[in-house]
């Protein structure tokens, strides 16, 4: 049972960094474009507007991605209740794959977004 718990701790961390990541993302922009830290490409770098919408977007979305699998991973883990330790590490490999690959999807999100509401030289998209 202990080792079941380390394990679940360890499938709890990425959402739980997520839900804080993404609660800053969108209250606390970074207040300049930067290459150190933030929602970092080159869409999103154009100018302020397409930083600040980028932060907020991504901000939101992993929020609540963080959330759902917050629920996930620990819906995932209840039926290893007295595995065995391989049993348990082979599952908390997949959940932490399952999650990585969800963040990563998100930034496609982002992007589109970004697109949507922003030209090639990242001036607003009127919208008509």
């Amino acid at each position: 049972m202990y080792i079941w718990i380390i394990m679940l701790i360890c499938n709890l961390l990425i959402p739980l960094l997520v839900i804080i990541i993404g609660f800053l993302m969108y209250k606390h922009t970074p207040k300049s474009i930067n290459w150190v830290y933030g929602y970092r490409t080159k869409r999103s770098m154009k100018n302020m507007d397409t930083w600040k919408f980028a932060h907020d977007y991504c901000g939101r979305l992993w929020f609540k991605i963080g959330f759902i699998l917050l629920a996930l991973s620990i819906i995932a883990m209840l039926p290893t209740i007295g595995a065995s330790n391989e049993q348990l590490g082979n599952i908390t490999i997949a959940v932490t794959s399952v999650q990585l690959c969800v963040l990563i999807v998100s930034i496609f999100f982002v992007e589109k977004a970004l697109k949507e509401n922003f030209d090639e030289n990242g001036r607003k998209k009127s919208s008509i």
